[in-house]
């Protein structure tokens, strides 16, 4: 038996065919979809990358592993922690993974027997340079059990696909460029961009066009498709395709402008915490089945070790998919608590009906202190009913907190220590850039000069 696992950064659900998206962004995962089981409201508890993936590979939530902020230097994972590939090495598999995740934080590189840094010389990684790392170490290894895990990363900003897939989402005849198109200014006005300039914006040039940018992350998308195409090919080509689990999910989603949310994946809206799961195993999961009921990404290390015949740590916060998978059960969870600490700090609890959010810092952004939104009448999540309906809000809040005290078990909050020692990671990077160019987080927020910070920044550069 084969067990690959794989990552889709930056992955929204509702960009992919197979959950109702009608442009051809993935007709490969369509295609994967349709001939195992799609979990149509999985969500990541914890955002964004290195909280997430932490997750997947402990089966616990942020708050139970005290992992939960993303770029903090106070980040630690003990190791006494369970881990998954651990576990499964320790049973004889061979692991592998063709990943970077070991740039972020080291004990993603634990438990591997074979760890194939994906990382270049520069941030963004091709999903080509996976599959060229990858496909070697199948064939190599196709007569053994092993569990392999793949990260790809090409939905990730910045946005740089292959020319030639961007006419399949934007029309050739319309100019990103067209100075009359305004629809950018938000995005360029935003407090965050000194953020963005630096780390992709000035590698697209002046684009002016807003529907350009998410036809960009529609072209990323297809062609990831691709390189899983290629992947699945492999298997086939190997003889190892019947014998393989394959998982695909998403870490996190991506933002497309929403919430005041520019090409980025914060906020505890859906657009960012639903994200893609589906699982395909042929002869032992039926084809074409869907699930409906909420689950979680901590959800996959039980799975993945029921598969595998290997009893599961206790305390763990997921659940095996195995029964929803086999139609006993529609979801793991009633509710989903999710939590982010990068751009800005804030709690939230995803029910089937309702969504509450909590801020604590809000970063560079302007929110309220409390959100709550009508998921079934109002899936965009555009009407805050926080003040119409302040018992629902107050509930659920208290839900929440009942949840995190349970789950703290009188530790400190992982997250007021970041907050108290620290301050949000993202918003420290905002800093360190405008400090660069002689300029301060205070002034900035009193007056968001772009064309100052524009003129300071390319002289920092010329110089």
């Amino acid at each position: 038996m084969k067990i690959i696992l794989v990552s889709l950064d930056t992955v929204r659900a509702d960009r992919l065919g197979c959950y109702g998206y009608p442009l051809p962004t993935t007709p490969c995962l369509d295609a994967i979809a349709s001939k195992g089981v799609v979990f149509e409201c999985a969500f990541a508890a914890d955002i964004p990358t290195e909280v997430a993936h932490t997750d997947v590979f402990t089966g616990r939530v942020g708050l139970s592993t005290g992992v939960v902020a993303h770029g903090s230097p106070l980040s630690r994972l003990e190791k006494r922690v369970s881990w998954l590939p651990e576990i499964l090495r320790r049973a004889g598999w061979t692991t592998a993974a063709v990943d970077n995740l070991y740039q972020l934080q080291e004990w993603f590189a634990r438990g591997y027997r074979y760890y194939i840094n994906s990382a270049g010389r520069t941030r963004w990684i091709d999903g080509r340079t996976v599959n060229d790392l990858a496909i070697p170490w199948i064939r190599a290894h196709r007569e053994e059990d092993f569990f392999l895990f793949l990260h790809y990363w090409d939905p990730h900003t910045p946005y740089l696909p292959p020319r030639e897939y961007v006419p399949l989402f934007y029309p050739p005849d319309r100019d990103p460029y067209d100075p009359a198109n305004r629809s950018m200014d938000a995005a360029y006005n935003h407090r965050a961009y000194p953020f963005f300039k630096h780390h992709h914006y000035d590698l697209l040039g002046p684009v002016t066009d807003a529907v350009y940018m998410n036809a960009l992350y529609d072209a990323e998308l297809r062609y990831l498709d691709d390189r899983l195409r290629e992947l699945d090919e492999c298997l086939q080509s190997e003889g190892i395709h019947d014998d393989t689990l394959l998982i695909l999910f998403g870490d996190h989603g991506e933002s497309l402008t929403e919430h005041d949310i520019y090409w980025d994946h914060c906020g505890l809206y859906d657009a960012t915490v639903r994200v893609p799961l589906m699982m395909r195993w042929p002869e032992r999961i039926e084809g074409g089945r869907r699930v409906s009921g909420l689950v979680q990404q901590v959800d996959l290390m039980p799975t993945i070790l029921e598969a595998a015949g290997i009893q599961a740590p206790e305390g763990l916060d997921g659940r095996s998919l195995w029964p929803c998978v086999s139609g006993m059960e529609d979801g793991t969870q009633p509710s989903i608590y999710l939590s982010e600490c990068a751009w800005q700090a804030s709690r939230g609890v995803r029910t089937e009906e309702w969504k509450f959010i909590r801020t604590l810092d809000a970063g560079p952004f302007v929110r309220p202190r409390r959100e709550l939104y009508d998921v079934r009448a109002d899936p965009d999540e555009a009407h805050n009913l926080a003040a119409e309906q302040p018992d629902v809000a107050d509930a659920l809040e208290a839900q929440l907190d009942a949840w995190a005290a349970d789950a703290l078990q009188g530790r400190p909050d992982p997250m007021m220590t970041v907050l108290e020692q620290q301050g949000l990671p993202f918003r420290r990077r905002i800093e360190e850039i405008l400090s660069s160019v002689g300029m301060s987080w205070n002034d900035w927020l009193t007056d968001p000069d772009r064309a100052r910070f524009d003129m300071a920044y390319e002289a920092r550069v010329r110089n």
